[in-house]
């Protein structure tokens, strides 16, 4: 439950408010604040560490190429 992350109650409010409208555009359903909440924890538990995941892999190309670069300034 939003163990791997930390939010304040705004930002996390104002993500249950997105998935809320999120369902209501793209589905027609009305989504309570609980199913909301449900659904951010299960996207934070289950699927952010992937995403997270692939940022630091593309931070870490991106920081290796500047490394590479200032090296090559050396040269």
């Amino acid at each position: 439950m939003l163990k791997n992350f930390r939010m304040d109650d705004d930002a996390k409010r104002v993500m249950i408010e997105e998935i809320k409208g999120y369902f209501l555009d793209e589905r027609g359903e009305e989504l309570g604040d609980l199913a909301a909440l449900l659904m951010l924890e299960f996207f934070a538990d289950k699927l952010a560490p992937q995403f997270y995941n692939l940022g630091i892999q593309d931070a870490h190309e991106f920081m290796a190429q500047r490394l590479e670069d200032i090296f090559e300034l050396n040269k």
